[in-house]
This record gives structure tokens, C-alpha cells and sequence, in this order.
């Protein structure tokens, strides 16, 4: 395994925490009239993007690569495509922002497995990348299971 390799797979998920980041961003507020009972883990979701971030940047300094610290291109065309289908949403766009975010969710950890079935990482990063794995399901399984409750 080469470090180029590492650093170029630890930037993609840089890129995909900071559309997570961002992501989160354009939610804040949305949900909170109508499910305040989410606001907490949604909170924690938050810090938890940043120390992930923190973390992958702090990896790819070790490996003496450059941060890529910036939300990806496709990110952003997907919060613009969110944003234009909300403006034509009929009904319910609390709800439809809550499988947005279930929605990201999976995006991430599809992702996030793919890095680590790669064979690109080093033993360190594979280590930092599973935890920051399943923190990832964690939140999804939490924030699927109040979607699935809202829906019924």
C-alpha cells in the first residue's frame, strides 16, 4: 500500500465529513418545531462530524499529505437538489428533511465501508476509519428507527 493511495482515500472522506458538516448546516432548525426529541442526538452528530474531521485531517498530516478541507463538488449538487425538491415538496418537509438526513446517513457509510474493503489505508487509518464506521451506524440506525416511528 502506498501513502499517496492512503491520503487520497483519507480526503475523499474528509470531503464526505465535510458534506456532513455542511449537510447538517442546511437542516439546523428545520425539524426541531415538530421533533424536538431528535435535537440532542442531532447535536451529537454535529460534534461528532468535527472530531471526525479533526481526526482525518490529523491522519493525513501524518502521512505527510495535504487536507483536502473543502465539502465535495457532488455534495454540494445534492444540497442544491435537496433544496429545489423541498421547494416543491407537498406535505410534510419535516419529514422529508428527516429521510434526507437518513438518506446521508447511508451515503456516508457506503462510502466509508468501500475506503476500508479498498486495502488502501494503513493499520492506523483502517482503525480511525472503522470506529468513525460505526459511530456512522449508530447515528443512522438511531435517526432510520425515528423516521420509521414518524412514518406509522
Amino acid at each position: 500500500m502506498k501513502t499517496t493511495e492512503t491520503v487520497a482515500v483519507l480526503n475523499d472522506l474528509l470531503q464526505i465529513t465535510n458534506d456532513r458538516i455542511e449537510g447538517f448546516g442546511k437542516v439546523e432548525g428545520k425539524i426541531w418545531e415538530m421533533y424536538p426529541d431528535i435535537k440532542d442526538e442531532y447535536d451529537r452528530m454535529i460534534s461528532q462530524s468535527k472530531i471526525m474531521k479533526n481526526e482525518l485531517i490529523d491522519l493525513i498530516n501524518e502521512k505527510g499529505g495535504t487536507p483536502q478541507d473543502s465539502p465535495s463538488v457532488a455534495g454540494a449538487l445534492h444540497r442544491t437538489w435537496i433544496d429545489i425538491k423541498n421547494s416543491f415538496t407537498m406535505g410534510n418537509r419535516e419529514e422529508s428533511t428527516l429521510g434526507n438526513v437518513v438518506f446521508g446517513e447511508q451515503a456516508a457509510i457506503d462510502a466509508y465501508q468501500n475506503a476500508l474493503d479498498s486495502g488502501d489505508l494503513c493499520e492506523k487509518s483502517t482503525k480511525i476509519v472503522a470506529e468513525q464506521l460505526h459511530q456512522l451506524n449508530i447515528s443512522y440506525n438511531q435517526f432510520k428507527k425515528i423516521e420509521d416511528y414518524k412514518s406509522k
